[in-house]
Parts: C-alpha cells; structure tokens; sequence
C-alpha cells in the first residue's frame, strides 16, 4: 500500500474546536437469542451458511487488517492508488464543508488517507466491531484533535439509516474495500438505495472489485501463508461463543473459489472428516466434504455497477479504475 502516513498529519482546511475525544453512539445491541437463532438456523440450511459479519469479532477483524497486507491481496493496494491519482478530481466532485461517512470504518486508515484532500468537516466512522472501532476512532482523534468526530457502532448489512447525531449533511458516504461485493445483487440494490437517502445532499464514492480472470482472484482468497484460512477458520471459536457449539478447529479447512456462473469468489469451511457439531437444543451431523458457506465477494463488470447506481436513483455517476482495469472507485451523486 502506498504510504499515506503524510496526509494523516495533515489538517483539512476549515476547522472548529472539537473535543479532545470523539464523540460515540452505540446503535448496536446485540440480542443474542436473536443472534443465535440466525446462527442456529444457517448451521441447520440444506447447505449450512452463516452471514460474513460474523467473521468479524476482535480477532478475526485484526486478521483482515493483516490480509490487507499480503502480496496475493491485491484490492488494497490497488483500490489505494486509484485514491492516490484520483483525490484530487474526486474532491473536486465533492460538496463543501461535508461529513465523511465511513461505512464499515474498521482501523479508519483509508478514510484518514483522504483528509487532506477532501477537507471533511466532520468525520462519522460506523461499524459493527464496537471495541475495535473505539480504539482506532480514539487514536485517529489524537492525531486530528480539530476534526469533530463520531463512532457509530451498528450494523448496517440489513438497514442502513444513521442517527440524528450524524447531523443534517451533506453526507459523503464512503464504502471502500468493495465490501459491496458481500452483498447479492438484490441485497445490493436495496443497500444503495439506503445510501442514497442517507446522502443529505451529497453522495456516494465506493469502491467496487471488478471482474478478472480467476488465476488472480483465487489467491487473493486463499494465501500462501494461511492468513486468509486463520481468518475463515476463526469463525468457529466465534460461533462456539455465540451458540455454545463445540466445533473443533482440527475438523475444518478453508476452502475458496471463484463461481463463474454467480460471478462470485466463495469461502467455505470444509470438512476433512465426519463430525458430529453440537450445540444446547441441537446438533448436526457433517460428512466428510460438507461445508458451511461462510462469504460471497461479488465481482462486478464496471458498466453493470454502473446501472445499478442509476437504478437505486443516484443521479450523476464518475468512475475511476487502475491501469488494469482490476479495481473502480464510484463517485454517485445524491
């Protein structure tokens, strides 16, 4: 990744006083009869899945930091250098004196690398990982003590509709990491036209990952080094926590591959013998082979996203894409 640690010093243009901590509110309140219900119910499915939020606890959200990292993972780097030649042209798209939305905010550092050029008045980061979204906003606060911030914790995967303290716009909702491509294209569809109203006069620059041949999309889902397999494979001490099963780690591989007819990279946690998964009020039997479908990462066609854009009511779409036509950054105005 390229290195943006000059544009996290820097300070946007028109400041006020702001607190030295940043503000937070906490939408999400994990019900968790209701979440183990969710969960209880796609270990019983046919075909055994469970929603890719799930992947996201503490640790499995530090693992992903370090995927970003790995030379198989290209989105990241690739995604941050449209951003690098691009920051300028998309400021300039940009209304003034806007609050910059981070959705799924996660370490904040993408949104922070654009500071300097985009100016934001106010910075609004969201995310399902509270604890870790209070540590990264806190550190983030430190180095810009003038920019008004605020943590939103909520999960957003199946509505999308910020609190009043996110104020009254114009919001800039950013969705980098194409974290759009967890979504199927209904699901999709439905989330953009949440973002739309939520835009208050301003709009929409998300990031989408393109189609291309599977000899590169495979690696970027199953490394090397096994960082991506850790990162699937720590679901299942996070489901132990959160149904009370007993999976056992030693039972489990990851498994990813591209479905060319879905347009999808799958990740499954794969059998590698017969087990019997127990958990309180119910079990299942997994043959050998079997899996549970932990993530989808849609893969898209610029031209396809572009419709869908136009579709969900956005009125002016910009588009920017690497030399290789492997990543886009969409601008959508509301």
């Amino acid at each position: 990744m390229p290195d943006f640690s000059a544009a996290h010093s820097a300070l946007p243009r028109a400041v006020t006083a702001a607190p030295s901590q940043p503000d937070f509110v906490q939408l999400h309140h994990e019900d968790q009869a209701a979440v183990r219900a969710e969960l209880v119910a796609g270990l019983l499915a046919p075909r055994a899945f469970t929603s890719p939020k799930f992947l996201y606890d503490a640790l499995g959200s530090r693992l992903f930091e370090a995927i970003t990292e790995l030379p198989e993972y290209y989105p990241t780097r690739t995604e941050a250098s449209i951003f690098a030649t691009h920051a300028a042209a998309m400021a300039g798209l940009l209304p003034d004196h806007a609050t910059l939305v981070d959705l799924g905010a996660g370490n904040c550092a993408k949104a922070a690398s654009l500071f300097a050029a985009f100016a934001p008045a106010r910075y609004v980061a969201v995310d399902i990982s509270v604890e870790f979204l209070r540590q990264a906003l806190g550190s983030l606060q430190a180095q810009h003590p003038h920019l008004p911030m605020l943590g939103v914790g909520m999960d957003f995967s199946s509505a999308l509709q910020l609190p009043p303290q996110a104020g009254n716009g114009p919001n800039v909702l950013f969705y980098p990491g194409s974290s759009i491509g967890n979504f199927t294209p209904a699901q999709a569809l439905t989330f953009l036209r949440q973002a739309r109203s939520a835009c208050i006069g301003g709009g929409l620059l998300i990031g989408v990952d393109l189609l291309k041949p599977r000899e590169v999309l495979e690696p970027a889902y199953d490394d090397a080094l096994g960082v991506t397999s850790a990162f699937n494979r720590n679901l299942l001490p996070h489901l132990n926590q959160l149904v009370g099963s007993d999976f056992q780690l030693a039972d489990w591989q990851h498994l990813a591959s591209f479905n060319a007819v879905e347009s999808r990279v799958e990740m499954h946690l794969q059998t590698v013998r017969d087990v019997q998964v127990r958990w309180p009020g119910g079990e299942r039997h997994f043959v050998q082979g079997e899996r549970i479908h932990t993530e989808s990462s849609y893969k898209w066609q610029a031209a396809d996203f572009e419709r869908l854009l136009q579709t969900a009511g956005f009125a002016r779409t910009q588009v920017w894409t690497d030399e290789r036509g492997w990543f886009a950054v969409f601008w959508a105005a509301g």
